[in-house]
């Protein structure tokens, strides 16, 4: 068994909590508008999940009406600015942008990011939001659990049909992962929490500290509620059953302490994170800016990475290392509890798993790697044991994104995400397409009431 010292600190002097790109001039925004081709059949538009008008909002941009451009942004997505930043737009948009083939891409995120904020930061929520708020609101009544990005969408869409709506959070901060799961140098939490308010703005009651108590309170919630969409997202990062596990922080946790309380991130000086996904990355990345060496250990390779290309070339540049087909087996403490290390198993790749990726497997060897400080990012947990119906851990719904046999329950975002990618947008996507769905639902019903928009009987 090898073992690998433990290095030595660095301080990065990189602000850790200023954003990685400023944001564009109205002179750069100019310029890069004129490069858009304003395609009639934009390429761009097919590949954003939440379809925004792209030639359009950057059309309104280049003739100066950047308040015309957010608002047709927030059409199409209500979280522009949040999409804005996060999105993997090098796979999405700006990856299906046609200049691709002779020059480079249209700098699609960053105009998306330039009309919002600009657009917040000259005119109140009131009057960037007004064409959204609904002239009449009818008696209908939802309520949405979780003010992550798919409740934060759905809330805003309903509202501007007109319906009463209810957000309940669980946590004493609103916006989800979007305030405390994405770090600052991606999405500053002032960006969250302004979205957060333009919902408020179209008269959505935000409810905070206010959790789902299980499924008896579900059955009154949707016997109380005219509708209810769940927006619940997935639970707590899987623990590792290893020894020593007890010593491993979570990594959501740790991004948490990053972005809104820096200072009681814990000193450390070599930082190693298990796992390879967003997460990941950006729990190594705010180990390196708070001054620690940064490890990411991963049982395959680069190329069954779930992050992003663009993503690992990123944690290259911050000066993460990575370890590569090594799986941990044991973190070593030292007498007094203090981490020392992280045993792993040194693996090879055998055949191809139900995942579509090679398999790892063992090969007796194991390393030891020096650190002070273990976390675990390898995923969120499903709803294993949950009285509602289930898809491989998944909320299970139908398509028009109701939970079967539960007439007016709806779920979306992370929590139904059975297959396909996780991400921001298409959990945006999730609660506006539900939103459509739920619309239609209480509009049958009140028709179904003989036309009373009230709260309908649930129960037969």
């Amino acid at each position: 068994m090898t073992t690998v010292p433990l290095p030595s600190p660095r301080v990065i002097s990189a602000d850790q909590s200023a954003e990685l790109l400023d944001g564009l001039t109205d002179a750069e925004a100019i310029d890069e508008s004129n490069r858009c081709l304003y395609c009639y059949d934009a390429p761009c538009m097919q590949a954003c999940p939440t379809h925004i008008d792209i030639p359009g909002f950057i059309r309104k941009i280049n003739t100066g009406n950047t308040t015309g451009a957010a608002r047709r942004i927030l059409r199409d997505n209500f979280l522009g600015g949040t999409c804005a930043r996060v999105c993997p737009v090098k796979e999405l948009c700006e990856g299906a942008c046609v200049l691709n083939a002779t020059d480079k891409p249209i700098s699609i995120g960053r105009l998306q990011r330039y009309a919002v904020d600009t657009a917040v930061e000259h005119m109140s929520t009131d009057a960037v939001i007004a064409p959204f708020i609904a002239d009449t609101t009818d008696g209908a009544r939802v309520l949405v659990v979780g003010s992550g990005p798919a409740g934060l969408s759905a809330a805003a869409h309903l509202a501007q049909k007109g319906h009463r709506v209810t957000v309940w959070e669980r946590d004493e901060l609103p916006g989800g992962l979007s305030s405390t799961g994405i770090i600052p140098l991606r999405e500053p939490l002032d960006v969250a929490l302004e979205e957060v308010d333009m919902v408020r703005s179209l008269g959505v009651e935000i409810e905070l500290s206010r959790e789902m108590g299980g499924m008896e309170e579900l059955e009154a919630a949707a016997a109380d509620f005219d509708a209810v969409f769940l927006a619940t997202g997935l639970g707590a990062v899987p623990e590792l059953r290893i020894p020593g596990a007890d010593a491993i922080r979570d990594g959501l946790g740790y991004v948490r302490t990053a972005k809104l309380e820096p200072d009681l991130l814990p000193a450390a000086g070599h930082v190693v994170v298990i796992g390879a996904g967003n997460t990941a990355i950006d729990a190594a990345t705010m180990a390196r800016r708070s001054g620690a060496e940064a490890t990411i250990v991963y049982r395959r390779t680069a190329a069954e990475m779930t992050a992003y290309e663009h993503e690992y070339q990123f944690a290259l540049g911050e000066g993460i290392n990575f370890r590569f087909l090594a799986s941990p087996v044991e973190v070593t403490v030292d007498a007094a509890g203090n981490v020392t290390g992280l045993v792993c198993e040194e693996m090879e790749l055998g055949e191809a798993d139900g995942s579509g990726r090679r398999r790892p497997v063992a090969t007796g060897n194991r390393t030891v790697i020096g650190c002070d400080l273990v976390v675990r990012a390898i995923g969120q947990e499903g709803y294993d044991g949950s009285r509602l119906p289930l898809d491989r851990g998944y909320i299970a719904v139908d398509d028009s994104f109701r939970i079967p046999g539960m007439s007016n329950i709806f779920a979306g975002g992370d929590a139904v995400r059975c297959s396909g990618t996780a991400s921001t947008v298409m959990a945006v996507e999730d609660g506006k397409l539900a939103a459509a769905e739920i619309d239609t639902y209480l509009e049958s019903a009140a028709m179904n009431a003989g036309g009373d928009n009230g709260r309908t009987d649930h129960n037969g």
